[in-house]
């Protein structure tokens, strides 16, 4: 017989059953009669039937498709958590949406509306600056609709999950690191202006006061979080000529723009000025010296934003919103 362009209600005419009946034999599901089942079977395979995932989701409502929102993908620390996001939703049998919204309010509500008409049954949003713009009212009105897990953030919402990262304790990590080598004269780079940001500067701030340290909160030097950014900081505070002796970053990138500038201007890495960067990403390791940093873990942070959003969606393990502690990781810069 030649094949047709069947839908699951054809399906359901020719083997004589309901549509509920082959969504179960579809998703493999029980309490199907054994002889109805080798029925639609046979249905099945003499149409040569693949079910769509619109199909499927008119009878389970279900699509099994996921939303995934992030700042960039282009970087790394995103890039990672969001790789494993879709590979691990992925092994439990959901179709992954990725979207770039450049940490931008306007590009999130447009994906967001876009992902909610098209019935995703979850959205995962990656990265802090979804803190802030998640409380414009016109946001939270849409993300109150579906269930939502934040990575490295918090939401206040029904129906929401929130993995944090504690990026003030792994600032806190890279200044004790520093005070034990005996730095007193110690700058931070701030490279961001994100709820993650914020935190690090906190970390870096209460640390040196706790160290007794004065005027830590005019110990800050503000760029922008890319290579020329780190090097323009340290041109910056060479030419002021205050006394410096380590220097911590908020990213890895701009920790090895850093490194670079001060190799260029003469200085020795340790010897002279100490770097730590944020991220353990690859630019620590292909740094040179290689970065001392802080591993803020975000395939962990992802493998839970997955654990949580799936218990929302399929309504099966009772979980609650976590804290990741990140670990300091030594290089060669302290």
């Amino acid at each position: 017989m030649e094949s047709r362009n069947m839908n699951i209600y054809d399906i359901a005419k020719e083997a004589g059953v309901s549509i509920s009946t082959v969504s179960r034999v579809l998703n493999h599901k029980g309490n199907v009669n054994p002889a109805t089942r080798e029925r639609v079977e046979e249905v099945l395979e003499r149409n040569h039937y693949t079910p769509s995932a619109i199909a499927r989701g008119m009878v389970s409502k279900s699509m099994r498709t996921v939303a995934v929102l992030t700042v960039d993908i282009r970087v790394p620390h995103y890039a990672r958590t969001a790789y494993t996001i879709e590979r691990e939703l992925s092994h439990r049998g959901y179709e992954v949406t990725l979207c770039n919204t450049g940490g931008e309010a306007e590009e999130t509500e447009k994906y967001l509306q876009t992902m909610l008409e098209k019935k995703v049954d979850g959205i995962v949003l990656v990265g802090s600056v979804f803190n802030m713009i998640c409380k414009k009212p016109e946001i939270k009105k849409l993300l109150r609709t579906v269930p939502v897990v934040l990575a490295n953030g918090k939401l206040e919402m029904a129906n929401s999950y929130s993995v944090l990262v504690d990026d003030k304790y792994g600032i806190a990590l890279a200044v004790n690191e520093l005070l034990k080598k005996g730095h007193r004269d110690i700058y931070y780079v701030k490279d961001m202006d994100t709820v993650s940001a914020r935190l690090k500067w906190e970390g870096f701030v209460d640390t040196l006061q706790r160290a007794g340290i004065a005027e830590a909160k005019k110990k800050v030097l503000h760029t922008t979080s890319d290579l020329e950014g780190g090097m323009r900081a340290v041109r910056e505070l060479i030419q002021s000529g205050k006394k410096f002796s380590a220097l911590v970053c908020g990213e890895d990138i701009t920790a090895a723009g850093a490194v670079k500038a001060l190799l260029q201007e003469g200085y020795r890495i340790p010897e002279d000025v100490a770097v730590t960067g944020y991220n353990n990403s690859e630019y620590a390791r292909i740094c040179e010296p290689t970065l001392t940093t802080i591993d803020n873990k975000p395939e962990l942070v992802a493998m839970f934003s997955v654990q949580l959003l799936t218990s929302l969606i399929e309504k099966t393990d009772a979980y609650s919103s976590c804290t990741i502690q990140p670990e300091l990781v030594a290089g060669k810069t302290v």
